[in-house]
C-alpha cells in the first residue's frame, strides 16, 4: 500500500507537537541547543548538540549553555544586522575551512535572513548554513497547470540526478529559497525564468498568490549533509494556469525535465513516494484549494490542512511590500 495523504504531510511536518505528547517533545529538544541573540528574549532556531560541540566558536562572541541548553550570539547593545552577520560569517568560514560539515560543501552563495519579535530583521547568513542553527527560511513554489479537454493536468519537474539535495525526486513547477530582501512573488518570477525558462510577461500577468504552507522539518539523508537538522520553513504558494502551447523547459542545471502529468498520475507519484517532502505538501494544499481533496474524499482531512498550516515557535517577518 501506499503513503497516504496524512503520511506525506507527516513525512514533511515531522518535528514533534508539544500537544500531542509532551513528554515525548521535551525529550526530543534535548538533543538540541537554542539559538539566540543577545539582547532579544526568543528562540531563533535549534542547534543540533553535536553540531554545538564541532561548531568553531568564536570566545569573544558567543555563550554556550550547557545546563540550559542554549548558544547566544553576543554583541554590544548598539550592534546592527551587518555587524552580527559578520561575526556569524566569521565562524561560519572557519567551519568551511576545517571542513566541519558536510553539508557546508553545497555552498550555494545566497544569504537568508534571520527575523527576531516583531519581524525585526536581525542578521543574514550563508543558505548552505542555516539549517545548522535551525532558523525559519522562506520560500516560494508554484504550481503550473493547464486545462485541455481531457481536464487537469500539472506541469511535474524531476530534479536532476546529481543535486546535493533530494536528488531525482518529484518537484513543483517552480520553486526556490528567497535570499534576504526578496519578495515571494519576485522570487517566483526569478525561479521561472531560471529554471523552467518560463516568458517573464506570462508569469507576471497570470501567476495568483494562494496563501502560504508552513511545516518544520527534521532533515533526512536525502537532504544531503548531517541529520537531524530542524528546518522550519515558511513557503509562499502561488498557482499559474498556462496555455497548453506555453511549455516549461529546464533551464539551469537543477532539472532534469518535465512533464504534465494528470491527476491521477500525480497522486500515484506521491503515493509511492516520488516527491520531495515539502513539494508533496504543495502539491497536497493544490489538491485541497481547487477541491480535488475534500473532506468527503479523504478521511484525515481536519488534520491534513491543519498540518500544512503548523504555527512555527519562532519569530517570522511579514513579507508585505510597504
Amino acid at each position: 500500500m501506499g503513503k497516504s495523504n496524512l503520511d506525506l504531510v507527516s513525512e514533511c511536518d515531522n518535528f514533534p507537537y508539544y500537544e500531542d505528547d509532551r513528554n515525548a517533545y521535551t525529550e526530543n529538544l534535548n538533543n538540541y541547543h537554542a539559538f539566540k541573540v543577545s539582547g532579544y528574549n526568543c528562540t531563533l532556531g535549534y542547534i543540533l548538540n553535536e553540531v554545538v560541540e564541532k561548531f568553531p566558536w568564536s570566545d569573544n562572541c558567543w555563550t554556550i549553555d550547557s545546563a540550559a541548553r542554549t548558544v547566544t550570539l553576543v554583541t554590544p547593545p548598539d550592534a546592527n544586522p551587518a555587524v552580527r552577520s559578520k561575526l556569524v560569517a566569521e565562524d561560519i568560514a572557519k567551519a568551511v575551512k576545517q571542513d566541519k560539515f558536510e553539508i557546508l560543501k553545497g555552498w550555494r552563495n545566497e544569504k537568508y535572513p534571520v527575523y527576531g519579535p516583531g519581524g525585526e530583521f536581525l542578521l543574514e547568513m550563508e543558505r548552505a548554513a542555516s539549517p545548522l542553527f535551525g532558523i525559519v527560511s522562506y520560500g516560494a513554489h508554484l504550481t503550473g497547470y493547464v486545462h485541455d479537454v481531457t481536464g487537469l493536468k500539472i506541469w511535474v519537474p524531476r530534479r536532476a540526478k546529481n543535486k546535493q539535495t533530494y536528488p531525482s525526486l518529484l518537484d513543483n513547477t517552480v520553486a526556490g529559497g528567497m535570499c534576504t530582501g526578496e519578495r515571494p512573488f519576485e522570487c517566483i518570477v526569478r525561479e521561472a525564468m531560471e529554471e523552467a525558462s518560463l516568458p517573464e510577461s506570462v508569469v507576471r500577468a497570470a501567476t495568483v498568490s494562494r496563501g502560504c504552507v508552513t511545516y518544520s522539518h527534521v532533515r533526512d539523508a536525502r537532504a544531503g549533509g548531517e541529520t537531524g537538522l530542524i528546518q522550519p520553513e515558511v513557503e509562499y504558494v502561488y498557482d499559474l494556469q498556462l496555455d497548453p502551447g506555453v511549455i516549461p523547459k529546464p533551464g539551469d542545471n537543477e532539472v532534469e525535465e518535465f512533464k504534465l502529468l494528470s491527476i491521477p498520475e500525480v497522486q500515484q507519484a506521491l503515493a509511492r513516494g516520488e516527491f520531495k517532502p515539502n513539494c508533496a505538501n504543495i502539491m497536497i494544499d493544490f489538491f485541497v484549494r481547487h477541491g480535488l481533496l475534500t473532506p468527503e474524499n479523504e478521511p484525515d482531512f481536519l488534520q491534513i490542512v491543519a498540518r500544512l498550516h503548523r504555527r512555527l515557535e519562532y519569530p517570522t517577518a511579514s513579507h508585505c511590500a510597504r
